[in-house]
């Protein structure tokens, strides 16, 4: 670490300093990826999953699922009693020319409505069911990418203190030599201001890195933010990274909705044919003692509704659904095609400033700051070949995160 200097830092970048450096000694544990994926429930069982962005599309699920079981129940018998010609006037006053009768009824379901109803309603709970795995793989997406945003912060930080430490370096050769006269004053004023600069990167650093790791906690409800290891995971994309667009969970959501649409549909035209309504019992005739069967059928009339808006409106959702399937496999085909170019192409800068740019600028860095040393460099030749250095740096954590991203992105576009 470093000396905060009074004069160098606003007190607003000190507070900022304070809570950002002790309080990292206060978080729970360093977290890795997979542990971030457990934490937020992607790589749990469904039964001990707690997080609220899983338990609602699961609760769902569960939510359908009972519904299959309602649709598959059958009309309820209905019972009636009734009673005539009581309390009224003459010959039907009092209780003697009363008549009591008992009946039972059965609606039937005709036009195919009972096996309609289970189909669109197990079309729904398919739906359900995809929906939730749906939301799974988005949230396992949103981990990693916030996780690679955490690394890369934090990478940034390791990297905003090296140039910290090289600075005070310089600022300290700086001095020495001004003092033995082999520098102007102006040397030692440049360094002591990039010494100052590379220290409120440094406060910037920390803040975006605990911004970074707040938001990744922020998915499984965490208290604290985790400490994130500076490298960077290992994020393998699949191994085929053209996947079959028809075997894709974002296809088969959008195919669920379809065949869901087209079940609704069928219900609905199920519902225009009239169900009657069939019944037997007993009447019992009070004046005389004697008792009687009596067998009756109900059938609603469909002068007027048929139905014929709901089945419409079941026709145009249908139509919706299809069209929404259709969109969704062109864009599956061009996000897999993206997110495949995106990868190769970081996965080439990462090889090339890691091999080759990083290595050359590490050298000429460590050449010029000897040279710098005995006095065969000016300053500006050294802070010009750490600006280079520090830049490849950036670009090596940027690409690093920007292959993680695609990898991320094509692990969630090959979920099954």
């Amino acid at each position: 670490m470093f000396a905060i200097s009074w004069r160098a830092v606003p007190f607003w970048g000190l507070i900022l300093a304070l809570s950002s450096g002790p309080a990292s000694a206060q978080d729970p544990r360093v977290v890795t990826l997979d542990d971030a994926l457990e934490l937020s429930g992607v790589a749990e069982q469904a039964d001990s999953v707690t997080n609220p962005r899983l338990v609602g599309p699961r609760a769902e699920t569960e939510a359908a699922a009972a519904l299959v079981d309602q649709a598959r129940l059958r009309p309820n018998p209905e019972v009636s009693f009734e009673v005539e010609n009581v309390a009224g006037s003459g010959a039907f006053s009092g209780l003697q020319s009363t008549e009591y009768t008992l009946s039972l009824g059965q609606r039937l379901e005709l036009g195919g409505k009972r096996s309609a109803r289970i189909g669109a309603a197990e079309a729904q709970a398919e739906l359900a069911s995809l929906r939730a795995d749906l939301t799974t793989a988005e949230l396992g997406q949103l981990v990693r990418e916030r996780y690679l945003a955490a690394a890369a912060a934090a990478a940034r930080v390791e990297l905003a203190e090296d140039v910290v430490a090289r600075n005070e370096e310089l600022a300290r050769i700086a001095g020495v030599l001004v003092e033995v006269g082999r520098e102007p004053p102006l040397r030692a004023l440049r360094a002591d201001a990039a010494l100052a600069e590379a220290r409120a990167r440094l406060l910037e650093a920390e803040a975006e890195s605990l911004s970074a790791r707040t938001a990744l906690a922020v998915l499984w409800s965490g208290g604290e933010a985790p400490l994130v290891p500076t490298e960077f995971p290992n994020i393998v994309p699949p191994a085929s990274l053209m996947a079959q667009a028809t075997g894709s969970l974002t296809y088969r959501v959008a195919r669920a909705e379809s065949t869901a649409a087209a079940a609704e549909m069928e219900r609905q035209r199920s519902l225009r044919i009239p169900d009657p309504t069939v019944s037997a019992g007993v009447r019992r005739f009070e004046e005389s003692g004697d008792n009687a069967f009596l067998i009756g059928v109900s059938i609603p009339l469909p002068f007027r509704d048929r139905n014929q808006g709901n089945i419409a409106a079941a026709e145009a959702r249908s139509r919706a659904a299809n069209a929404r399937e259709a969109v969704a496999l062109a864009d599956y085909e061009q996000s897999v095609a993206t997110a495949r170019a995106r990868y190769l192409g970081a996965q080439a800068r990462v090889e090339t400033l890691s091999q080759t740019s990083l290595p050359q600028a590490e050298e000429a860095l460590r050449l010029v700051r000897i040279g710098y040393r005995n006095g065969r460099f000016p300053l500006i030749e050294v802070l010009a070949a750490a600006q280079s250095r520090d830049t490849i740096r950036e670009t090596l954590i940027a690409a690093r995160e920007q292959r993680g991203l695609a990898a991320a992105e094509l692990i969630a576009l090959a979920a099954q």
